[in-house]
């Protein structure tokens, strides 16, 4: 069973427009002849406005072909200029993702530059480097 959303979504639309015109002639029993008259006249109305919305809507979605994809190669003004500045967007995050990138990998090669030449030129025993509480001290004065 194919159904579309639209379809369903019509359905829907049929079954409450069918169960509000049942609970409106339920009551037009007690009313007077000239109001009920004025209100079928305006249902009548309303049933023919949604049968020509149907009708002119129909036509619109079956002639749009291939949906909402972007073509590159059609006739629907998209000129070179159009094309350069759809792309554009996409070249600048990925260059702007590579600096942040590129800067980020600077920062965390000069901060451990920095502590191997601290290291290297602060005078210390061999045992120091391996003392646990050496690393801790490194850790809070760097």
């Amino acid at each position: 069973m194919n159904r579309s959303p639209q379809n369903h979504t019509d359905i829907l639309q049929d079954r409450y427009g069918l169960k509000a015109a049942s609970y409106l002639s339920a009551g037009t029993a007690d009313l007077p002849y000239d109001i009920s008259e004025r209100l079928r006249a305006a249902r009548a109305q309303a049933v023919a406005a949604r049968r020509i919305a149907r009708v002119h809507a129909a036509p619109a979605t079956a002639s749009a072909g291939t949906g909402p994809t972007l073509s590159w190669g059609s006739d629907e003004g998209f000129s070179l200029w159009s094309r350069i500045g759809s792309v554009l967007p996409l070249i600048a995050l990925v260059a702007g993702l590579l600096v942040i990138n590129s800067l980020q990998t600077d920062k965390l090669v000069q901060e451990l530059a920095e502590v191997d030449s601290a290291l290297l030129t602060d005078e210390l025993p061999p045992d120091a480097f391996s003392d646990p509480g050496f690393v801790q001290f490194l850790k809070t004065t760097l």
